[in-house]
């Protein structure tokens, strides 16, 4: 149903492999191919792998990209494109990210009052505490995916560096929905850094959902390129 995820792993390990490089241009893409594309916990895919490309332009705080990954919901839909935008500063110690994410859909079916494309609005923050980065986001929708209209999702995170290359990092969040169940969702992972534009991330994706395939625990490996 949705973005980046999958990626906010391998986005935590190239922001710890490639800091000096990602200040120093303005502009980077990636590509990336996945087992499979778990968004919060739910694969996307119907559990099968999926391609991923991305763009991203920066100027000082200002960020603009786009991202785009097949998805397979069971009916017409091909792809997810998602269009974002925001401000990253640093204050006091912390790091803080606003923006805005725009989730749309190819070929989705035309339904009704459950439309898939929608919009999302992010406030997150983090912090260096020791060897560690820990942080926390929130996502606000005010028309969700399908027939959910208000949607809010936060997540903890943190991430840290055990070794040269190596990375281990982790996430709890809660999906909070107006119309269908409320779901507490959760991962961790380890990822390497086999040079500096080339990284792979192994990750346990959870939820609470019983019977539903989808929401089922699983292990995802994604393999990125950032260039």
């Amino acid at each position: 149903m949705r973005l980046q995820a999958t990626c906010a792993a391998l986005a935590a390990l190239a922001t710890l492999t490639m800091a000096g490089a990602a200040s120093a241009q303005d502009v980077a893409f990636n590509a990336a191919v996945t087992s499979d594309y778990v968004f919060r916990g739910v694969s996307q895919t119907n559990e099968d792998p999926a391609l991923q490309v991305g763009v991203d332009y920066a100027s000082g705080g200002f960020y603009v990209g786009a991202w785009a990954s097949n998805v397979d919901f069971g009916d017409s839909t091909d792809a997810e494109i998602d269009l974002y935008a925001g401000y990253r500063t640093e204050a006091a110690g912390f790091a803080f990210d606003f923006g805005a994410v725009g989730y749309t859909y190819v070929d989705a079916p035309s339904i009704p009052d459950a439309g898939y494309g929608y919009v999302e609005l992010k406030a997150a923050a983090s912090r260096a505490v020791g060897p560690a980065t820990v942080g926390a986001a929130i996502y606000f929708s005010p028309d969700f995916f399908g027939i959910d209209e208000r949607a809010t999702y936060v997540e903890g995170n943190i991430a840290f560096t055990p070794a040269d290359k190596w990375s281990v990092s982790a996430a709890v969040g809660k999906q909070m929905l107006d119309v269908t169940d409320d779901y507490a969702t959760w991962n961790v992972g380890v990822g390497y850094a086999f040079t500096d534009n080339l990284v792979v991330d192994v990750r346990y994706h959870d939820t609470d959902v019983d019977n539903a395939p989808i929401y089922d625990g699983r292990v995802a490996a994604t393999l990125k390129a950032l260039f």
